[in-house]
């Protein structure tokens, strides 16, 4: 009977829903659809307990079945999702009001969402002249540091099904619009541990990202402001900030989590 789907596990889990996180985490790592077969090779569940799951998904709305009879993350996963990022964002705003303190300029935290960048918190510079990204705004990860900070901590098959779903659009004649040299940016991000914007999505606008390892969900921290303040000496000491900023949130998170299973 212990390995019955709903049967309590000696861990207090119940494994029907395990089975039904990881299915849907493994949609989601996909690019949010997949077939039945596909679920199946990535999960090493048999066909007939794949599929009463994500039935059972299905009818709850948290999975919809495509025409082509692939299986999509469904529109209830949207409120779970939002919910998740203002709570996210709460436990960020203390990280990031320190990034600010430390360094003056305006700190974010965004998090990666199928294939764009959507910021969750952020704290205002202390400037008169500050920049400001509204909460909520939806960005393309190929001209942003925090972006660029997110995909260089996937791998080549993740990040070219990412870039698959993104228009290299030019913002500004610094974008980089051409797949060949943003990988080569990628490597770079990889290389030295930290992503740069330099004006590429706004003209006189620099902004340095570091991305959280580790940690629950595909996240970064980043600090921005006008070119003329953010030099590459203010650049150098943000970097060593928002490392330590980006550990220490990724930890809390990782806690929550547990305590959450727990």
């Amino acid at each position: 009977m212990a390995g019955h789907e709903g049967i309590a596990r000696a861990g207090g889990g119940v494994q029907s829903v395990e089975r039904a996180f990881a299915l849907l985490e493994t949609m989601a790592a996909a690019g949010g659809t997949m077939g039945l077969s596909g679920l199946a090779a990535a999960s090493g569940l048999p066909l007939p307990t794949i599929h009463r799951l994500v039935r059972t998904l299905v009818t709850l709305g948290y999975v919809r079945q495509q025409p082509s009879r692939e299986y999509a993350l469904g529109p209830r996963l949207i409120r779970l999702g939002d919910g998740a990022s203002r709570l996210i964002g709460v436990w960020a705003r203390p990280h990031l009001a320190r990034l600010v303190a430390e360094l003056g300029e305006s700190a974010n935290l965004a998090l990666l969402d199928g294939s764009e960048v959507v910021y969750v918190a952020q704290v205002p510079g202390r400037h008169a002249m500050r920049m400001f990204t509204e909460v909520g705004r939806r960005v393309s990860p190929h001209c942003t540091a925090v972006g660029k900070a997110l995909l260089a901590q996937m791998d080549r098959e993740q990040v070219a099904d990412v870039l698959s779903r993104t228009d290299l659009v030019a913002h500004t004649e610094h974008t980089i619009t051409v797949r060949a040299a943003y990988l080569r940016e990628l490597d770079r991000v990889r290389a030295r541990g930290y992503a740069v914007d330099e004006g590429e999505l706004e003209l006189g606008v620099r902004c340095v990202a570091v991305a959280l390892v580790g940690g629950p969900a595909r996240a970064a921290l980043s600090v921005s402001g006008p070119t003329t303040r953010m030099t590459d000496e203010l650049l150098e000491r943000a970097v060593p900030h928002l490392r330590a900023a980006a550990t220490a949130l990724a930890a809390e998170l990782d806690q929550a989590g547990g305590s959450a299973a727990g």
